[in-house]
């Protein structure tokens, strides 16, 4: 580094400040450096400048600026849907970008707009965690969850929304690895309250796979996405210009992967 820039370190330890001397990707994955002293520590949880790492310039400090929210307009369909699957990629090889842009995020204005490229149906189960497991943040992805991760009307319509009104370009139907909704509709036992009304729209991928979890579970991922290309005209017709693709996936609890389901 320039006798200029370490000038200008100085003048920054003096006065109570000390900069992050190398810029993170975030973009994809990049090693961490570690903080060399406490004051650096602090000064990199407190500032916006430090989660998304600043720049030191012989001229001085120059704070990187953040990746802006993906606006789905600059995405087709495909890189909508690469997109995904590259934070996906992050998340099992523990290189995760997508926390260091939070705060910035919050800085911005999704406040008053949100431009998520890709819409998610999960399953409700807790374990699945849909923007830590893309490495996505606010306002990237619009989630819609159900147990089971069923295409029914109310989430046909918030689909619908994302889709037409938001402009989201890719729809991911998501089932994951020991789906509970899907084990009970295989079991087909007796069950307290209004749980069995979700075993009607899983039977039948149940009907399809036969008792096999796994084979169950990824069958009902594809005919939710089949439902949601053929039930909604909205959706149809986005499908029919190529302006939306709407695709399933298995997401494997145990690996973290993500993979897509033919």
């Amino acid at each position: 580094m320039s006798s200029q820039s370490d000038a200008a370190n100085d003048d920054l330890k003096r006065n109570g400040n000390t900069p992050d001397l190398e810029p993170s990707s975030v973009c994809g994955p990049h090693e961490t450096v570690a903080p060399e002293n406490p004051s650096r520590r602090s000064f990199f949880k407190m500032t916006v400048g430090g989660a998304v790492a600043g720049l030191v310039t012989a001229a001085g400090v120059e704070f990187a600026e953040p990746r802006p929210v993906l606006a789905q307009s600059a995405l087709s369909p495909d890189e909508a849907l690469q997109q995904l699957m590259d934070g996906n990629k992050r998340f099992t090889a523990e290189r995760l970008t997508s926390d260091a842009l939070d705060l910035a995020i919050l800085k911005q204005n999704t406040i008053e707009k949100q431009e998520p490229f890709a819409a998610v149906l999960s399953c409700a189960d807790s374990r699945v965690p849909v923007e830590l497991i893309f490495d996505q943040t606010i306002g990237h992805i619009f989630v819609t969850r159900l147990a089971g991760n069923m295409a029914t009307s109310e989430i046909i319509a918030s689909l619908e929304y994302g889709a037409l009104v938001l402009g989201t370009k890719v729809i991911l139907v998501m089932g994951h690895s020991n789906c509970g909704a899907v084990k009970a509709t295989i079991q087909g036992k007796q069950v307290p309250g209004q749980i069995s009304a979700l075993f009607p729209h899983i039977q039948p991928a149940v009907d399809q796979a036969g008792p096999n979890l796994e084979a169950a579970t990824k069958a009902n991922a594809k005919i939710q996405a089949a439902l949601l290309r053929q039930s909604s005209t909205v959706i149809s017709g986005l499908v029919k210009e190529n302006k939306l693709k709407v695709v399933a996936a298995y997401y494997d609890l145990a690996t973290g992967v993500v993979s897509l389901v033919d």
